[in-house]
C-alpha cells in the first residue's frame, strides 16, 4: 500500500492519499502538491519518497 500524508513532509496540511496502485497515488500527491502548496515534484522524486518509506 502506497501513502502520503501531507504532515510528513512538513505541511501544516491534513491531506492523506493511500492506494495499492502506486501510479495513483503519485499523481493524486503530486496534483495536491502542486495546487495547494505550490510545489511541483517529479515522479521519479515522489517514488523515491514511497520507496524510502518502505
Amino acid at each position: 500500500m502506497a501513502k502520503f500524508v501531507c504532515r510528513d513532509y512538513g505541511f501544516d496540511c491534513d491531506f492523506i492519499v493511500e492506494d495499492e496502485d502506486i501510479a495513483k497515488v503519485i499523481v493524486a500527491y503530486s496534483k495536491h502538491s502542486l495546487d495547494e502548496h505550490g510545489i511541483e515534484y517529479s515522479k521519479e522524486a515522489l517514488m523515491q519518497f514511497i520507496l524510502r518509506k518502505g
